[in-house]
């Protein structure tokens, strides 16, 4: 008797996982799905390993861009900017680095006037910083604030306590702005505050307080309380330091507004 078997030979479970894996050639392919015909349970398990397969790469695709909620593109593209920011001061500070050394100082003294050149100044630091928590929280809806101006007393005492300093809240009304509350914020030297207002238009704008200190090789007199303008960052603003201490007016207004409200700002706020 001739038990040998007739038609093409079953497909094995290898042969289905190289089909599935997409690891044969084309001819191979079609060599194997010719077979996978006279074999209805091989094909029900291909197609069925298939299925599973293109299951776990939809599940585990990256998002498009354009399917990414609103806020998380929206924080995505903020973090960017602050990185585009921050390579951009790096490059300025690279390209000062090979200034001095093209003058051709003594190797000690260049990497001294470099890490001075460098390094910002502890008010330069203080304005940024205060830039950057500007757009980092102006964007919020739900949450822009940590205590609300209806709680104004418990606000300015909370981070009068925290920032060792008393605290006042400049009124704003007068130029357009209402107190929406503020927060406490980390800083180089300890605590920062930083209290938000809003105009009629839904435009915000940040107080950004706390302490300025002197590092050992900064030449900068932070008793200086003349205002200076500031534009090397996020958002422009205007500052300024009194007794060791440093207020910061932030937001995307023309410099000229932006300045006639921080005159009106330090006329109410005075330690």
């Amino acid at each position: 008797m001739d038990t040998r078997q007739s038609g093409p030979p079953r497909v094995d479970e290898d042969e289905l996982h190289a089909l599935v894996d997409g690891r044969l050639t084309a001819a191979q392919t079609a060599d194997l799905r010719h077979r996978l015909e006279s074999d209805p349970q091989a094909q029900a398990t291909a197609s069925a390993w298939m299925a599973q397969r293109d299951a776990l790469k939809r599940t585990f695709a990256a998002p498009a861009i354009d399917t990414l909620p609103a806020p998380l593109l929206a924080a995505a593209n903020r973090a960017q900017a602050l990185r585009s920011s921050a390579e951009q001061w790096t490059r300025w500070a690279g390209m000062a680095a090979s200034v001095v050394m093209a003058f051709g100082l003594g190797w000690v003294a260049s990497i001294e006037y470099t890490a001075r050149f460098n390094a910002p100044s502890p008010v330069q630091q203080f304005m940024r910083q205060a830039a950057f928590a500007h757009v980092v929280y102006q964007p919020e809806v739900r949450h822009p604030v940590e205590v609300t101006a209806q709680q104004q007393d418990h606000l300015v005492q909370w981070l009068s306590k925290r920032l060792g300093h008393p605290l006042k809240v400049p009124d704003l009304r007068s130029k357009g702005f209402e107190l929406l509350g503020g927060r406490l914020l980390p800083g180089e030297n300890g605590a920062r505050a930083q209290f938000m207002y809003q105009n009629g238009a839904g435009q915000r704008l940040t107080l950004y307080l706390g302490a300025v200190k002197d590092g050992e090789k900064a030449k900068v007199d932070t008793r200086e309380t003349a205002f200076r303008f500031f534009d090397d960052g996020p958002v422009p603003g205007f500052y300024w330091v009194d007794q060791g201490f440093g207020c910061a007016i932030t937001a995307p207004l023309p410099r000229g507004e932006l300045l006639e409200i921080a005159k009106a700002a330090y006329q109410q706020v005075d330690w």
